[in-house]
């Protein structure tokens, strides 16, 4: 399954590409997803070189054969020692969901399926041995969730990016909605009969009259509200049949002046009877979000060691760069969490939370603030430029963490691409070492009026757009001194930082003489009992090898484009083990174009 297990991990018990021969890693197989000349694109598809879209695919291996989604409206199943296909289903609209596909195994009644969402909201089931719909699930494979999540509102953006979760005979469901304005599609997370398709239990994300969490709604605030959703991964606990949510934030993103309170379950880790979905206790690690702060990435499921006891814990992080690590029985944290006051908003009639939570470990990943002093000065040409980009409209303002938007142009730390984002972290459970890579990027925006009778009545702007960065977008350089990507190892016993480097090379300043940058990056590594973590993400195009212990690179590997997703990897059942990533350039700081799926292994 994605991300190997239940729990998340992203660890793989496979050794034999380790610490001793990673150094002799090379090509053994590739496969290019584009079988055709180019053609008119799908709603919401990007376009790159020749007609080339881009992935965030990861494959899985199910029983010697390889699954995955692609951008050309296809999955497909590959021979994993060769890449030869062995058949692929053509959706007969849209696109499946780009991130990866998921496995049911069967029984008496059904054969073994291969279940995923798609771009325009249904939930399709085919023959994993055949890649034919299956038959009794919904209408030829089909089940169509919009009429169970749009409110009425016909127009409402909703879609499935992530994979699907498998628990027993459940699918269970999430999906990607609008940013704004606030009334749209439900976040709720829906969970579906395997064999017929039909509806068994809905969680309310956004809690109904007489539900836990729905006095931090004022008045109507809670109906048709969007948003409040799992656009990313779900994990479980099967040995408690635990459901483990990270909720994102509810529209509006930037505007909250219709929602004062907490507005749970925006931005909470949420645990949920899986069976029936009950809920247990949930957690919420941003209050009345204002930032597009979202919790998307998979929690992570380990054992903590305290005092010589095995504490059974969830790690979860998100776009605000902080790791809480919970006791997953009931929610408490582990390490401690206080509640610190944070700057107010300013935008007319927007009371905003005058305090977030904050763990006392692990610390903060990645930067959190900006003053004038930390612009960046890696060449003369770039101090200049960030120098007057400050000076945009009389000087931006500035300031630590949870520094609002708000009528004068505002630089944040982190910006809304997260300092994390949905490819999250791995676990070597052999070390108790949890990986993620960071971005330091912050985000330039003011609140501004909008239009007479908008929906909300004020958002986000700039004068380069919505979504500004501080950054020069030529260059892809941000504004503030490096590093401006890192690879982090966090120790989850002590919840201390076991090491840090900086993450990726830039060409043009080492040549220069500046050394440890980091790189912009978008993706995210595994972990294996070898003693390795494998990543590619990086804006340089290289995959790469490290020592898992120390940080050490060991390998790399130059990409013909960059690979912005997640690798994997597996044995053949010629008894080697290979790992496999998709490289499509094309990510939010690459304008590359490829369609290679590409597996390494030992000569």
């Amino acid at each position: 399954m994605y991300s190997h297990d239940y729990a998340s991990t992203r660890y793989s018990p496979l050794n034999q590409i380790n610490t001793k021969n990673v150094q002799l890693l090379q090509p053994a197989w590739t496969y290019h997803l584009k079988k055709e000349g180019p053609r008119p694109l799908s709603a919401g598809a990007v376009s790159r070189g020749g007609g080339r879209r881009s992935s965030q695919a990861t494959p899985i291996v199910v029983n010697d054969v390889l699954y995955m989604p692609t951008p050309y409206g296809t999955v497909i199943a590959l021979e994993p020692e060769t890449g030869n296909e062995v058949w692929s289903y053509k959706l007969p609209q849209g696109r499946p969901a780009g991130r990866g596909v998921s496995y049911w195994p069967g029984d008496a009644k059904t054969p073994a399926s291969i279940l995923f969402g798609t771009s325009d909201g249904r939930l399709i089931s085919i023959n994993a041995k055949t890649g034919q719909p299956t038959a009794g699930f919904g209408l030829d494979g089909v089940v169509d969730i919009k009429p169970e999540v749009l409110n009425g509102i016909p127009n409402a953006q909703f879609d499935i990016t992530s994979p699907v979760t498998v628990y027993k005979d459940l699918v269970l469901t999430g999906g990607q909605l609008q940013e704004a304005p606030a009334a749209g599609a439900s976040g709720d997370t829906l969970a579906w009969d395997v064999h017929t398709g039909k509806l068994v239990w809905r969680f309310h994300s956004v809690p109904h009259p007489g539900e836990v969490g729905h006095d931090t709604w004022p008045g109507e605030a809670w109906k048709n509200r969007s948003g409040t959703n799992v656009w990313g991964f779900m994990s479980v606990d099967v040995e408690r049949g635990l459901l483990f949510l990270p909720f994102g934030s509810p529209s509006s993103d930037f505007y909250g002046a219709d929602r004062n309170g907490k507005n749970l379950f925006g931005n909470s880790l949420v645990a949920l009877n899986a069976d029936t979905g009950k809920l247990a206790w949930y957690f919420q690690a941003v209050h009345h979000d204002t930032w597009d702060y979202d919790l998307e990435s998979a929690p992570v499921l380990m054992d903590v060691t305290q005092h010589g006891e095995k504490i059974p814990a969830v790690a979860v992080t998100g776009k605000l760069g902080l790791i809480f690590i919970l006791d997953r029985r009931n929610g408490k944290p582990i390490f401690g969490v206080e509640e610190r006051p944070v700057p107010a908003s300013d935008v007319p009639g927007e009371p905003s939370f005058p305090t977030q939570p904050f763990p006392l470990k692990p610390v903060p990943l990645g930067r959190h603030s900006f003053t004038p002093d930390e612009i960046a000065t890696v060449t003369p040409e770039q101090k200049q430029f960030c120098t007057n980009l400050l000076a945009t409209e009389g000087g931006m303002a500035s300031g630590g963490p949870y520094t609002h938007y708000g009528p004068k142009l505002t630089i944040v730390f982190p910006g809304s691409m997260g300092t994390t984002n949905w490819p999250g972290m791995s676990y070597n459970p052999d070390l108790g070492y949890l990986f993620l890579n960071t971005v330091n990027l912050g985000d330039v925006g003011k609140i501004a009026k909008s239009e007479e009778g908008a929906d909300p009545p004020y958002d986000r702007a700039s004068p380069w757009g919505m979504y500004a960065r501080f950054w020069n977008a030529d260059k892809f350089w941000p504004c503030q001194q490096p590093p401006w990507g890192e690879l982090w190892a966090i120790n989850v016993n002590t919840g201390e930082v076991a090491w840090k480097i900086p993450f990726g090379v830039d060409a043009e300043l080492d040549s220069k003489g500046v050394h440890g940058t980091g790189t912009l990056n978008f993706g995210g590594s595994i972990t294996t009992a070898g003693g390795l973590v494998f990543i590619a993400a990086t804006r340089d195009q290289i995959f790469r090898a490290f020592e898992a212990s120390t940080g050490k690179e060991l390998w790399k590997s130059k990409l013909e484009t960059g690979s912005y997703t997640v690798p994997m990897t597996y044995r053949g059942k010629n008894g080697k083990q290979y790992v496999v990533l998709v490289a499509t350039g094309g990510s939010f700081y690459d304008p590359t174009a490829g369609d290679s799926v590409i597996a390494f292994a030992l000569p």
